[in-house]
């Protein structure tokens, strides 16, 4: 799912291309990505684009006479820009917005389509959208500790409530927490002074400096590449390989839908996490920690010689 440096780099992006620019056609292909009956797509024909923002993980494009439209790309949508409009729709289309000097489209490659559209009049329809969480890159450290304390949750799951954080996901969580040297499950109202501090410190580095980075990366072109797994990452979607400040391979839970990747030297002075399935499945068998994770590989090894 794209976050807060990756939705950057789109306002970004689309702040140069469409701001002044009149849009000809809004065209809503996909029959469940429009989530709003009022105003209609075909009221945006002949409105410039007076702005580009963010609200948390969504897009938001302003045109002339209040309108607005609020995209969420969810897990797998993606913009496009492209000189023309497509000729016709093909299953991946969702919508576009056709202006006079090149087309932006949303396309979504998965079976399940959960990509949205609100179109809106004026500010107010705007503002209902916002879950209520807090920009992490503005707020104090009081703040910041006072939102993340308010429940008693996971780290992890803090990070990634919209209702208490903006803009963060699976991704940038799992690389703030390995900056931070957090387990993913620290319960928040645990959380010491300290520890509040160094999240709320790993939150704005990991954040700013994967912005950058981003942004120097795309320069003047559209973000045509935007993934959740990159290369350059610490801990997310590195499971097995190396971790960049000790060198121990990178570790995993998974859940439901979603996973954390951590550093159990790092981030767990060695233990591992239990991951709900095999440590069910093992009981007393499953490894408390890396180093037993580590004995018994070598048992293994051992037995298949």
């Amino acid at each position: 799912m794209p976050e807060l440096p990756d939705i950057t780099v789109y306002v970004a992006a689309l702040d140069r291309r469409l701001v002044g620019r009149t849009l000809s056609r809004l065209v809503v292909a996909g029959p469940s990505v429009l989530r709003t009956v009022s105003p209609r797509p075909d009221e945006f024909a002949g409105r410039s684009a007076r702005g580009v923002g963010r609200l948390g993980k969504r897009i938001v494009i302003e045109f002339d006479d209040d309108l607005i439209a609020a995209i969420h790309l969810m897990v797998s949508g993606r913009l496009h820009w492209k000189q023309r409009a497509p000729v016709r729709a093909r299953k991946a289309d969702l919508a576009w917005f056709e202006f006079e000097t090149g087309c932006l489209s949303l396309t979504e490659f998965s079976t399940r389509k959960r990509a949205t559209i609100h179109l809106l009049r004026g500010s107010e329809a705007v503002e209902a959208l916002d879950a209520g969480g807090l920009d992490v890159l503005e707020c104090t450290l009081n703040e910041f500790r006072i939102a993340l304390q308010r429940e008693n949750r996971t780290a992890k799951r803090a990070l990634t409530d919209p209702r208490m954080l903006s803009g963060i996901g699976n991704s940038y969580s799992d690389e703030i927490l390995h900056r931070a040297r957090m387990s993913p499950f620290k319960l928040t109202q645990s959380m010491t002074d300290d520890e509040a501090c160094r999240l709320h410190v790993a939150c704005i580095q990991v954040l700013t400096e994967w912005t950058e980075r981003l942004l120097a990366e795309t320069g003047d072109s559209f973000p045509e590449h935007v993934t959740a797994f990159r290369p350059e990452m610490a801990v997310h979607g590195r499971f097995g390989k190396p971790c960049p400040v000790c060198r121990s391979a990178v570790q995993r839970i998974v859940y439901a839908e979603n996973e954390s990747n951590y550093c159990a030297v790092c981030q767990m002075e060695g233990r591992l996490l239990a991951d709900r399935a095999l440590s069910r499945l093992l009981k007393s068998d499953w490894p408390a920690t890396l180093t037993e994770l580590e004995e018994a590989k070598e048992r293994r090894r051992a037995g298949k010689r």
